[in-house]
């Protein structure tokens, strides 16, 4: 979708329809409202009084203009009860409108910036929240529904309207940002609902050379007997069951023009399709497991948008890429595998692949002594148990790190919630025949993840995302069609824009 910014008044504007939003409770009109109400003849305040409208929270009416107006109809859309507004309510908001104007067959729509006069912050984050929740929402994975194909409609254009010509500058820039963010993260979304015949490890690591080739960044992809010439035993013990050959992608983007900067390392989980290996997992719901990449996936979702944004920040991305298959050659529960570190881990349970996988890819992004490191994985039931889908199980060894992240979390609207790591937990991952094992027991168990894994980081300052409830959704959300959601990658983008500005 094409994203316009332009200088005028809403009421003025020639469009297929205008999309306002209104305060649950509030009799007043915004600024914005009030000259297409004035236009209407006081429609949109009748309808208020008569309650037929009242601007509860998702709530839409829909009015034709008569031809009192450049407009041809005018959306009205509810921001509910001014006490719980937030910015994530405009991507809520925005991401409901425009999937209502491409269910009446409309190819383009006007906005204006919602609630200005009440927003605190400024027009640039205003106007990237606005674009985001209209690109999300508009989010279509159609590639292979080829009967149905004619049916699905586009919305081409969305614009922007800005009354005040000294702040268009903002209000565009915001826009941009919100542009690249969201297609970001369609992008990721896009991986994510794949089918795991198509993508695999090898169209994973074509994608990363792809994206490296288009934003200059560096490339390089080790293949099974360079995995297992490194001594990354425990990525090449995962790979072992499948006949797809594993690749281990390292892409590096120079954003920070210093020599002294220290890159960023993100790590992410990509495990292509996850069957569990020999401890196999139930039939239901085991055609999902092909997100489990998605951890990797929002890395590349990541450096894409950070290439584009221009952050100036140095960041590695590492993926080892994989299946999780059962088969002769698979490894089984009790083998020990040798890790690059050189711990050895216990295999308990084989279903517990993503942290073996990453065990190695930790070990080997501290090559680069990284400032920071933060891996995003699908990495436990026992996060989505414990915190649904609405939050990110965040730990790690780092306080300013983690609070960074957490900040970065209430903007981007991606949010983390904080599961320690007490002395306690690592006594659950203890082997009597290994320095590790691999899974700690049922108690705590995205806790125990999370601990096996800070064996691996050293003394970096390191935060684990585990994003198993946020990555896909069974539901249709406002900003959020059901499949892959593309989590992480406005959480990073925010963390690095802030981290950017925290290191200078």
């Amino acid at each position: 979708m094409e994203v316009k910014v332009k200088k005028g008044r809403i009421e003025s504007e020639a469009a297929e329809v205008l999309v306002l939003t209104h305060f649950e409770g509030e009799k007043n009109l915004s600024p914005e409202v009030q000259g297409v109400d004035k236009a209407l003849g006081g429609l949109i305040k009748g309808l208020l009084a008569s309650g037929e409208f009242q601007g509860k929270y998702l709530s839409t009416s829909l009015l034709h203009s008569q031809d009192k107006l450049p407009a041809r109809r005018i959306l009205l859309i509810g921001l509910g009860k001014h006490k719980d507004f937030q910015p994530d309510r405009v991507r809520q908001v925005m991401g409901r409108a425009a999937c209502r104007v491409r269910e009446l067959g409309i190819k383009s729509f006007t906005a204006s910036i919602p609630a200005r006069h009440t927003l605190k912050g400024s027009l640039t984050a205003s106007a990237q929240v606005l674009v985001e929740g209209a690109i999300l929402g508009l989010y279509q994975f159609t590639e292979y529904r080829t009967e149905a194909r004619a049916e699905f409609k586009e919305v081409k254009e969305m614009v922007i309207v800005e009354p005040e010509a000294r702040q268009l500058a903002e209000v565009q820039v915001g826009a941009r940002r919100g542009q690249i963010i969201a297609e970001a993260t369609n992008f990721v979304r896009d991986m994510g609902n794949q089918p795991s015949n198509v993508l695999t490890p090898t169209r994973l690591a074509r994608i990363a050379q792809d994206l490296a080739k288009e934003y200059g960044m560096s490339c390089q992809i080790l293949e099974r007997s360079q995995i297992e010439k490194l001594g990354m035993g425990a990525l090449a013990g995962v790979a072992r069951g499948s006949q797809e050959p594993p690749k281990f992608i390292i892409l590096e983007h120079h954003g920070s023009k210093r020599s002294k900067d220290k890159p960023v390392a993100l790590i992410g989980k990509s495990i292509t399709f996850d069957s569990g290996g020999i401890s196999i997992k139930p039939a239901e719901k085991m055609e999902q497991m092909k997100d489990d990449m998605s951890g990797g996936a929002a890395v590349l979702g990541a450096l894409r948008a950070a290439a584009q944004l221009k952050i100036p920040v140095n960041l590695v991305g590492i993926l080892p890429a994989t299946e999780n298959m059962p088969s002769g050659t698979a490894i089984k529960p009790g083998d020990v595998l040798k890790t690059l570190s050189g711990q050895t881990v216990e295999v308990i349970n084989t279903d517990a692949e993503g942290r073996l996988a990453l065990a190695d890819a930790l070990g080997y992004a501290l090559r680069y002594s990284p400032a920071a490191m933060i891996d995003l994985a699908t990495l436990t039931g026992a996060c989505v148990v414990a915190l649904g889908q609405w939050a990110m199980g965040m730990m790690g060894k780092d306080d300013h790190l983690k609070k960074l992240l957490s900040k970065a979390g209430e903007s981007s609207g991606e949010r983390v919630w904080e599961l320690p790591l007490w002395e306690e937990y690592f006594e659950q991952i203890k082997s009597d025949v290994a320095d590790l094992k691999n899974v700690g027991g049922r108690g705590g168990g995205a806790i125990t993840a999370g601990a096996f894994l800070s064996k691996f980081v050293g003394e970096t300052p390191w935060v684990h995302l585990d994003i198993a409830g946020t990555a896909w959704t069974d539901q249709d959300l406002p900003y959020t069609p059901k499949g892959s959601t593309g989590s992480g990658v406005r959480l990073l983008v925010q963390f690095l824009t802030d981290y950017a500005k925290d290191i200078r």
